[in-house]
This record gives C-alpha cells, structure tokens and sequence, in this order.
C-alpha cells in the first residue's frame, strides 16, 4: 500500500526516464536537462492540486484540481481534464506512475 504522505509535493516529468510504461516523476527543484516542455503534477494534503502542461509556445499553462489516492491508484482531476495511474514507486526522490 502506498502512503499518501509520500505523494505530497510537486512533481515534474522526467520523461528521459520512463521505461515499461511507466512515467518517472522527480521533484520539480531537480535540475532537468533542456525539454520542449514538462508535465508537473503538485499535490497537497488537503487533496488539491496544480497541474501543469507545456503551453503551444513553451510557456506552460497550469490548472487548480484535485486528487485522491484509493490503495495505490492515484486520481488527479481539473477542469477538462482527468487521469488515473498506479503508483509503481514513491519516496522523496522520485514518484513512478504507470497509467491506467
């Protein structure tokens, strides 16, 4: 079972490191190589969240929302927008989401 308290912060794509499926996410202070933009999740303990997309310019855009977390099947929710993963992975280093 995966613990909430390990899925509180902000997180960004490190799209490099995904294997088998699955998308590696660092903590968004992690020095990232060039991209052409980055998703980012930040999730907080009262269950909101942030998400943010690479915008059509490199200049991202982000949405308020929410998220749950029931067993390891992390929800994240904003207007337009919903996604579902299993949580592979979870520590302070990195966040490994397959999804579903």
């Amino acid at each position: 079972m995966v613990e909430r308290a390990a899925l509180i912060g902000s997180w960004t794509h490190s799209h490099e490191e995904d294997h088998d499926g699955v998308q590696v996410f660092r903590p968004s202070d992690v020095d990232f190589p060039p991209s052409r933009g980055r998703t980012s999740l930040t999730l907080l303990p009262d269950s909101t969240a942030t998400l943010g997309t690479p915008g059509p310019d490199d200049r991202g855009t982000s949405d308020g929302g929410t998220w749950d977390l029931a067993g390891d099947v992390l929800r994240v929710a904003a207007p337009g927008w919903s996604a579902s993963y299993e949580v592979v992975a979870a520590d302070d280093k990195h966040l490994e989401l397959r999804p579903d």
